[in-house]
């Protein structure tokens, strides 16, 4: 079995609270008020503004602005939420197949550019300001292979510099600096 995630819950209705406890905990996690590795936040409910832990949302709808890392439906099963947090755990980003991508910087859902991860990457150190020689180093590939995936990722943001990927990828909510 995989290792216990320490969770730290939010939820206005205690009672909500104790059935999310029991569902962690029957799972194997541990529910803590200390330093979390994963925060699930049932709803509406206010998360701990210092915590630096990445969050599964319970909701029926996607919020507006920058997402959080994990979106699942308020009545998801036990396993897709351990799913969900081991997955944001470990930087991944979850969104349920029936809950529509969330508005971003974008006119329509459909201009939001499907990137793979190695292209997100990429435009994230492109963002820091590393050469393609750096971004090679860095990810441990060649230079021709980043100048491959800028390519790539030029013609999927429709961007004709480096500070136009950056700051589409950034509108976009495809990246965050």
């Amino acid at each position: 079995m995989s290792s216990a995630l320490r969770v730290r819950i939010h939820a206005a209705d205690p009672v909500r609270r104790r059935g999310l406890t029991a569902m962690l905990e029957a799972t194997g996690h541990a529910v803590t008020e200390e330093t979390p590795d994963v925060e699930l936040c049932d709803g509406s409910a206010e998360r701990a503004p210092e915590s630096e832990a990445p969050v599964v949302l319970l909701t029926e709808a996607p919020p507006p602005g920058s997402p959080p890392a994990g979106l699942l439906s308020p009545d998801a099963p036990a396993e897709q939420l351990d799913a969900a947090l081991r997955a944001v755990a470990a930087g991944l980003l979850v969104r349920p197949p029936r809950m529509p991508p969330p508005r971003t910087g974008f006119a329509a859902a459909d201009d939001v550019p499907l990137l793979t991860p190695r292209e997100r990457e990429i435009l994230t150190l492109l963002g820091e300001g590393l050469s393609n020689k750096a971004m090679a180093r860095r990810l441990g590939i060649s230079v021709h292979t980043v100048k491959f995936h800028l390519e790539a990722l030029f013609a999927k943001l429709e961007a004709t510099s480096r500070a136009e990927a950056v700051a589409k990828g950034l509108r976009g909510g495809v990246i965050e600096l």
